[in-house]
């Protein structure tokens, strides 16, 4: 990547985490990629696509940060928490992307792709025994992933000093009690 387009994804990074993808303006980005927008729009087929190779960057930056642990669930939900309450700005930014982008849509969305990856290591967890088979691989992310996601984007009065220190041991707790490390596995079944 050449230094404008670093400053282009750097600039879109930061619009779209503020306005999300509609609210989002090419004129801004361009101001402050300290470039024009015919420039970005030779990088980018539009906004949109450009919203997705940032998204792109951005669950390659979380997915090396958080390192999914099918055989420690609670320890890869603290570093999603640890993640997100560091930058509740990249947590906005994947949020627009859920709400603005269309569900149905079969063409490349970053998310879908990532969290399919994700599944299928899960599902790969399950087979090899590390995992409890009697959940959905699909249900075991989107529950761990809440759970750790819960207070992100909070905007709440924190309560003293060791706040985010307390709401990170429930997040692991929480997810202790559903899917236990391997070595301390048959605590809890999926469902029946």
């Amino acid at each position: 990547m050449d230094s404008t387009e670093e400053r282009i994804v750097a600039a879109a990074t930061a619009e779209f985490a503020r306005h999300g993808i509609a609210g989002a303006r090419i004129e801004r980005i361009a101001k402050e990629a300290r470039t024009s927008k015919e420039r970005i729009y030779a990088y980018y087929r539009g906004k949109e696509a450009l919203y997705r190779h940032v998204a792109a960057q951005e669950l390659t930056a979380i997915a090396e940060a958080t390192r999914l642990d099918p055989k420690d669930l609670p320890e890869y939900a603290g570093r999603v928490y640890d993640y997100f309450t560091a930058h509740p700005e990249r947590y906005r930014l994947m949020m627009w992307g859920q709400l603005e982008l269309p569900a149905d849509d079969p063409g490349d969305n970053p998310l879908r792709a990532s969290m399919g990856r994700k599944i299928e290591t899960l599902a790969a967890a399950q087979r090899d025994g590390q995992l409890d088979d009697g959940w959905d691989a699909v249900d075991i992310l989107m529950f761990v992933n809440q759970i750790a996601m819960a207070w992100a984007g909070q905007s709440v009065v924190t309560p003293g000093n060791d706040f985010p220190d307390r709401r990170r041991k429930a997040v692991v707790a929480a997810v202790r009690k559903l899917f236990p490390p391997s070595d301390e596995r048959q605590i809890v079944t999926g469902p029946e």
